[in-house]
């Protein structure tokens, strides 16, 4: 049961999985955009091998939890992901993951944009609602 992250840029979009079973997420990819337009023949992979069973978008909001440009568009990118897979779309808050992504990856070996998607799947397992078994 897998969960892939997204951390929607206008010239990268990185890439994460989650597996909320464990609660562990880890980098997958960067995937290149030209002017916010994924490239799809690397993100189309990526989804046919995790067969995910939702799709997490970083949302950057302002400090003062105000949307953004950027929300707008990655609003548009979890649409866009929802209709081309057929695979529930949620959003995340995404305040600060890049500065997190730098200050984890020191030694420069993941990509900050595939770390920030991991951050992102952090994120959206630490706050999601469990089912409750009664």
């Amino acid at each position: 049961m897998a969960i892939l992250a997204f951390d929607y840029g206008k010239s990268w979009i990185g890439i994460a999985v989650a597996e909320p079973r464990h609660g562990t997420a880890n980098p997958v990819a960067t995937a290149r955009a030209k002017r916010g337009n994924p490239n799809w023949a690397t993100i189309d992979p990526i989804v046919a091998q995790w067969n995910p069973v939702t799709l997490v978008v970083g949302l950057p909001l302002n400090m003062d939890d105000t949307e953004s440009e950027l929300s707008a568009e990655s609003r548009r990118f979890g649409t866009a992901l929802g209709k081309r897979y057929g695979v529930q779309v949620q959003f995340a808050d995404e305040r600060l993951s890049t500065f997190e992504a730098n200050d984890r990856d020191r030694v420069g070996k993941t990509s900050n944009h595939a770390m920030a998607a991991t951050i992102i799947a952090e994120t959206w397992l630490s706050t999601r609602q469990e089912p409750h078994s009664d």
